[in-house]
């Protein structure tokens, strides 16, 4: 055999051993249940294996800083734009160039540095019991510190990072001595001291603990597909706040490039794989979250729940914002 062609034999077993070795090592905050499926169509189309490891977003970002340069992490995949902030702070992540995500990403829904994107959209409407509460006599997050709703309203506890991003954007967009008025009337306004998760505050709305819940849809939808808690779902309704305003709270769930990560280009692949259309289709049927690519179809439960309009608040600004927002949380007591 000729030198010429050793040396092609070996170029070519050199590139497939790297194709075989492609991968990508994903910290993930969401539950395997999902994200896993998307994992591993995109290893399917791609040929990139994926080694996925979850837990609570927080361990996982605590865990990054503990490893320093030698984590293996490529991806962070974390729920709430205020971890993601978290972690962009702590110096755990790096800025990606990519015109696929910017394009496809409003500017609103991802890091003005470029160090974390969203990748679905969560949606924190007022829910309520038909029967008990009309829908016009509801209107915005603002009214729901009124005295009337004394004793009606179920919430969970201020240690949650979704009601501290609710404040936070309230804080935003309100000002905070306007958002601490508000939140020490709401605080008097619950029908218990907070205690459970987002399906917890439903399923006590439906057993008429109170009249209206605050949750993110995504635990609404669901609930619809679990037998042991449809009809908790079904006995509440969705109403959309401030639509005459600046419209209803939402959040993300998104991700980012970890700043040491040793398969930097393959991470990045997975990224823009996420905001392919039939990704976000997948997000949208299977988790009920709202796509963040636009047009993209709605799966039919969130059709069910109405069409809305969403804040346009920089997200960035609500992990900024969180210790202020905790802080006005406190005062009012809100345990």
């Amino acid at each position: 055999m000729k030198f010429w062609q050793k040396s092609l034999i070996a170029a070519a077993l050199t590139a497939a051993t790297m194709a075989q070795a492609a991968e990508v090592n994903v910290y993930s905050g969401r539950q395997e249940e999902l994200i896993k499926p998307m994992l591993d169509q995109f290893s399917k189309d791609t040929g990139i294996k994926v080694n996925l490891i979850t837990g609570k977003p927080d361990e996982l970002i605590s865990r990054m800083q503990s490893e320093g340069r030698n984590s293996p992490a490529d991806l962070l995949i974390s729920t709430d734009v205020g971890r993601l902030h978290r972690a962009e702070v702590q110096g755990l992540l790096q800025p990606v160039d990519s015109k696929v995500l910017t394009d496809a990403i409003p500017a609103h829904l991802r890091d003005p540095k470029q160090q974390w994107f969203g990748l679905t959209k969560r949606a924190r409407p007022i829910m309520y019991v038909p029967g008990k509460v009309k829908p016009e006599q509801l209107s915005t997050i603002e009214d729901l510190a009124d005295p009337k709703w004394k004793g009606k309203i179920c919430v969970r506890s201020s240690d949650n990072i979704y009601n501290q991003s609710m404040v936070a954007a309230l804080i935003t967009q309100i000002g905070e001595e306007k958002t601490q008025a508000w939140a020490n009337g709401f605080v008097k306004n619950f029908a218990q001291p907070p205690k459970g998760g987002d399906r917890d505050q439903i399923k006590a709305a439906a057993a008429g603990v109170c009249d209206i819940a605050i949750a993110n849809t995504y635990y609404l939808g669901g609930m619809f597909d679990d037998a042991g808690d449809k009809a908790a779902a079904e006995a509440v309704k969705v109403f959309w706040p401030n639509q005459q305003d600046r419209g209803a709270h939402i959040n993300i769930s998104g991700a980012g490039v970890a700043k040491y990560a040793p398969n930097k280009a393959e991470a990045i692949k997975l990224l823009e794989y996420m905001v392919k259309p039939q990704s976000q289709s997948w997000y949208a049927v299977t988790n009920h979250e709202y796509p963040v690519v636009a047009d993209v179809k709605w799966s039919q439960r969130l059709e069910s729940f109405g069409q809305f309009k969403a804040e346009q608040v920089q997200l960035s600004t609500l992990g900024e914002l969180n210790a202020k927002a905790i802080q006005v949380m406190d005062k009012a007591g809100w345990k």
